[in-house]
């Protein structure tokens, strides 16, 4: 009979088998109404699972990121349910579960429009409130695809065709509602109470422009009511922060048609860029990085060697010249591995730090692309250290203080820590990774920073690091990283030359910071709201006269300014100074400098901040000192 060994380390026995349900109960009744599903032996199943066997459980809830994904894939049936209902003509095809929410993807000649999403939001909301069961069953596949196709539901006896004949085909049903899939569930729809539908859009079945369009209905479902308020109020604010809106507004970039994937730099936007290449520059040096440039052009036989050529080529821009095959570099790793070849090394060398602001591109697919976020054409800010197995740890330690204190002064505090380990597909021996995945472990672990393992999804060649951001509405973006690479070095041919006049070759850390500039930019104009920081602002002030008897003495303070390295301009027009005032601060101008025939006569300026504070009349040398203070 089994024996049920909990998360807290207690054991349960019992004389017969029983169900999730049934040892969610005997532990507490709070617990049992709150269980959605399982977790046995690692796996998520239903509560209805009977337990026959010795076995570890955890009982989900919808405090669980497990939990939510059940709700979410649940949601996303009884919104199946609920078309249904109200469109009975409609072909069901799939639903799956997506960041923070779910589709369905329907068949529907007259399509959906907008105003169908309120009356099927009202109808799920009755289907909750009804708390149907939600019921599994097992059913033959020939059986099961004749099921559907009685029903008129053709995708799904077409999905049931591709499922491996040693899988078994589970329907789950709740009221007048069957669907195909694997699950698991929660136990009844009264599980789940908070949830909206966002938007309709269209789809190909499969993905494949050559099959018919559907209708796909987006939502988004939480655990509960005051998590989908902060969610929704978070996409509120996510939509006023849009940096595509910004950038245009703030005259920062554009993106065209002609150049699909590519940034057009406006000279504000090209500023600001600067801006943050000179500081990174700057920070890379203090920590002993030479910076290089690379080829954008380089033959394909190089990318084979390489490794990409197999594992991205499709993803690669190609070009022929002389009957040759070249790429546009997907990326710059291999190019520093040449750098380093140039004459054999020493272990006195190492470590050897490169960093280049690579030109980059990819072929991604125009669908995915997304305003600074998803590019065809980008510039990484890169790294590569090239160092002896003893070395990994100290160098991870010390790009995690350069990370930190470069996420400081971009204004993020929070970072989330994730290590992806070793892949079923990967090359090396066991004890190369477990020495790299150990060194990167107790950096992070000598830095006393909260992680959590990512099992599996370290790259094929070593394992990484993961830092991810917080943004000030609450948004991860995974930016930076750092990848130990046992492959690439031996597969290009690096070696050096260790204490003994041996031939070794190197480990290669990947390390970036930043991402790409454009992506990073993107976050940043998005968690500034384009309100930056003095010292990131491309332009930091504007001077601006009330009459033109002003005028020469506004260019005086232009002038001297512009001397001391602010990035200031002017506005002379003959308009009034409110209507001023008012046009630069939505152009989110750190300082506003009006000069009036009382600024003139006392070589003053009158101070105005982004948020309209007044901070008085002052010299321009106190000016000066004040906002280089404010900025340090």
């Amino acid at each position: 009979m089994p024996q049920i060994s909990l998360p807290d380390g207690s054991v349960r026995s019992y004389d017969n088998p029983l169900t999730i349900t049934e040892v969610a109960k005997d532990i507490g009744p709070g617990l049992a109404k709150a269980a959605i599903a399982g977790k046995v032996n690692g796996e998520i199943v239903d509560t209805g699972v009977l337990l026959t066997e010795d076995c570890e459980l955890a009982i989900v809830t919808a405090k669980d990121d497990a939990g939510l994904d059940v709700i979410r894939h649940s949601t996303a049936h009884l919104l199946a349910q609920a078309v249904k209902q109200l469109f009975p003509e409609t072909q069901v095809t799939i639903g799956p579960v997506i960041e923070n929410g779910f589709y369905y993807d329907f068949s529907y000649a007259p399509g959906f429009s907008e105003d169908d999403l309120d009356a099927i939001e009202k109808r799920m909301a009755d289907l909750a409130k009804a708390d149907y069961p939600v019921e599994r069953s097992v059913m033959d596949r020939a059986q099961a695809a004749a099921f559907f196709e009685q029903q008129g539901e053709i995708y799904k006896a077409e999905i049931i065709a591709g499922i491996p004949k040693t899988e078994q085909v589970s329907l789950y049903e709740q009221n007048d509602f069957i669907d195909l899939c694997r699950g698991p569930h929660v136990p009844s729809t009264g599980h789940l109470q908070a949830f909206k539908l966002m938007k309709v859009a269209g789809a190909y079945w499969r993905g494949d422009s050559n099959n018919e369009m559907l209708q796909r209905i987006y939502g988004t479902a939480w655990a509960d009511k005051k998590q989908l308020k902060a969610y929704l109020r978070q996409l509120e604010q996510a939509e006023k922060r849009d940096h595509r809106k910004l950038g245009k507004q703030l005259n920062l970039f554009h993106m065209q048609e002609e150049a699909p994937g590519m940034v057009f730099w406006h000279p504000k936007g090209w500023a600001l860029y600067q801006v943050l290449q000179q500081y990174m520059r700057a920070e890379q040096r203090k920590r002993n990085y030479q910076e290089i440039n690379t080829p954008e052009v380089v033959d394909f036989s190089l990318w084979k060697r390489s490794g990409h050529a197999d594992k991205f080529g499709s993803d690669m821009f190609s070009v022929a010249s002389e009957g040759r095959e070249f790429a546009l570099k997907p990326m710059n790793c291999p190019c520093h591995v040449q750098v380093f070849n140039q004459g054999l090394k020493s272990y006195r060398d190492l470590p050897l730090r490169f960093a280049e602001f690579g030109s980059c591109h990819r072929n991604e697919l125009s669908g995915a692309l997304h305003g600074l976020l998803r590019l065809r054409g980008f510039i990484q800010d890169d790294g590569h250290i090239f160092c002896t197995e003893q070395q990994i740890q100290s160098e991870v330690g010390d790009f995690i203080d350069f990370l930190h204190h470069v996420y400081q002064a971009m204004g993020f505090t929070e970072i989330v820590y994730r290590l992806a380990t070793r892949p079923d597909n990967r090359v090396g021996s066991d004890e190369i990774w477990d020495k790299a995945e150990a060194a990167l472990a107790q950096a992070l672990n000598d830095k006393n920073l909260p992680w959590e393992m990512l099992e599996g999804e370290g790259a094929f060649y070593g394992p990484k690091i993961e830092f991810s951001l917080k943004d000030s509405i609450g948004r991860v973006w995974q930016c930076g990283t750092m990848q130990v690479d046992f492959s690439m070095p031996g597969r290009l041919d690096a070696q050096y030359v260790d204490e003994q006049g041996c031939r070794q070759t190197p480990v290669m850390l990947h390390r970036a910071l930043l991402g790409t500039f454009e992506r990073f930019i993107g976050i940043l104009i998005e968690h500034w709201e384009g309100k930056f920081p003095v010292w990131l602002a491309p332009i930091q002030a504007v001077v601006m006269n009330i009459t033109d008897k002003q005028s020469e003495y506004a260019r005086e303070i232009v002038n001297t300014l512009k001397k001391q390295g602010f990035r200031v301009e002017s506005d002379l027009r003959n308009e009034k100074i409110g209507f001023k005032i008012r046009e630069h601060t939505l152009q989110r101008i750190p300082y506003l400098l009006v000069v009036g025939d009382r600024e003139v006569e006392t070589k003053s300026i009158a101070v105005r901040a982004q948020d309209g504070e007044d901070l008085g009349c002052m010299s321009v040398e106190q000016f000066i000192a004040d906002s280089l203070s404010n900025d340090a």
